[in-house]
């Protein structure tokens, strides 16, 4: 991504262009890759963070061209905050992922979140937007959050995956709103999918899509081996897990690898293989 600074339109095809947003961090990779969908008349997909800068360079690439929608995968503050100021500007509404309500929104949500995030539409699977030349199918994908949603472009084959399948680095789970049930059984969906590409809101293209997602839930049935492992030879709490699990891993990760792991716990708890006690995980009897 060196070679694709931020804020510099590029074109991936005819029908797609990514601009790379100026908040790169360890969770963000080399920042938020917001996709241009059209030629004559646009859908911006998760337009990133509410940044002059990067708005600037949004508007300029726009163009003055009509947006049809601002589409939200989800509604993270690295993905969603620039649909506000975005729509003010455009006048497009903003559609997609479903808001938290007044009742889960303490419960289920946390400080990634963007609280003011409040779309005009909320999109369901099969639902499409479309504009000329393009159309966009909502492909529901809950796991990473519970309102997660991908996006298949029809007209090419595309799907722009934003957080359950990245480019660069395996998704983080976590609970409550994180569902690791919920995110293998969205994976094994995409498996079933003959999409021909991924624009994932962080990282590379995924070009060869099927491969990366048998490798993605091969490597979450591998940390789900490990953890029964170490829970049949003895009771362990999450945090001492995480220190043998992730012995290699900066420690600065270490917080955000724990919620992966208590994901996977409630998983297998749910399928009734372990159990808690307290503060500590064992096998179930």
């Amino acid at each position: 991504m060196a070679e694709h600074p931020t804020g510099i339109p590029i074109q991936l095809e005819p029908l797609v262009t990514r601009i790379l947003a100026p908040n790169p961090s360890a969770f963000t990779h080399t920042g938020t890759q917001v996709h241009l969908v059209g030629t004559e008349d646009l859908a911006v997909v998760d337009p990133g963070p509410n940044d002059p800068e990067h708005l600037a360079a949004l508007a300029a690439a726009i163009g003055g061209r009509r947006v049809v929608a601002i589409v939200i995968t989800h509604h993270h503050r690295d993905h969603s905050p620039a649909s506000r100021p975005l729509a003010a500007i455009t006048g497009a509404p903003i559609v997609g992922a479903a808001p938290f309500g007044p009742r889960d929104a303490g419960a289920r949500s946390d400080a990634a979140f963007d609280p003011d995030y409040a779309p005009d539409r909320v999109l369901v699977e099969g639902e499409r937007i479309a504009g000329t030349g393009w159309t966009l199918e909502a492909v529901a994908t809950p796991g990473h959050t519970s309102n997660h949603l991908a996006f298949a472009l029809i007209e090419t084959g595309a799907l722009f995956s934003g957080d359950h399948v990245m480019g660069w680095s395996t998704t983080i789970v976590s609970p409550p709103d994180g569902d690791m049930t919920a995110y293998m059984a969205s994976l094994e969906k995409l498996m079933e999918r003959p999409d021909r590409i991924y624009y994932p809101g962080h990282g590379e293209a995924v070009d060869n899509p099927r491969r990366l997602v048998r490798g993605m839930l091969g490597h979450r049935r591998a940390r789900e081996g490990q953890i029964l492992r170490l829970l049949r030879a003895e009771g362990h709490a999450v945090p001492a897990m995480v220190a043998r699990m992730y012995a290699g891993l900066d420690r600065k990760l270490w917080p955000a690898a724990a919620r992966s792991v208590l994901a996977h716990l409630y998983d297998l708890q749910g399928r009734g293989l372990v159990k808690e006690e307290g503060e500590t995980w064992t096998i179930a009897a």
